[in-house]
């Protein structure tokens, strides 16, 4: 039987103090090193391959993340190209103590497929079944074409 590949992760974890600034919010840095991971876990799940970032989208900090917060991220593949992948990210914290759980943040992680010679290599398409999946797809296709003109803008300075 051929099972088809998982295309979305969760991965948490609770917010430490050697996480946290001198406001006792969680550094923005830290947050950005766990979205690569969590990005990396779920585009590894899903290809099999070795995977590497290529570009995050603009990151907004909507609201600080607390020492003592649980963390919580769900990753889901949105788009597969040739070599490249979307994950979609959406970030919530749960205050352990009262339950209330926030919106924090969201990003767009691209990640590119390499072989063992460290080359770029195809990624296995793909398969929409949902109106979900498929308006995924069809939106991070437009941030992709958004993100190439950008990239040719920014090489003719």
């Amino acid at each position: 039987m051929n099972k088809e590949r998982e295309r979305t992760i969760i991965m948490s974890e609770i917010m430490m103090p050697e996480m946290a600034n001198l406001m006792g919010h969680v550094k923005g840095g830290w947050l950005l090193a766990f979205l690569d991971n969590v990005a990396y876990v779920c585009s590894k799940r899903y290809s099999g391959l070795a995977m590497v970032t290529l570009s995050v989208d603009q990151v907004f900090f909507k609201e600080p993340i607390y020492v003592g917060e649980l963390l919580t991220c769900y990753a889901t593949v949105n788009y597969v190209g040739k070599t490249s992948m979307e994950i979609g990210i959406r970030v919530t914290t749960e205050n352990l103590q009262t339950g209330e759980i926030r919106y924090t943040n969201s990003c767009y992680i691209t990640m590119v497929a390499l072989d063992e010679n460290k080359k770029s290599t195809a990624i296995p398409p793909l398969i929409l079944h949902t109106a979900e999946q498929k308006r995924r797809f069809k939106e991070a296709l437009e941030r992709r074409e958004m993100r190439l003109e950008l990239y040719k803008d920014k090489g003719s300075n």
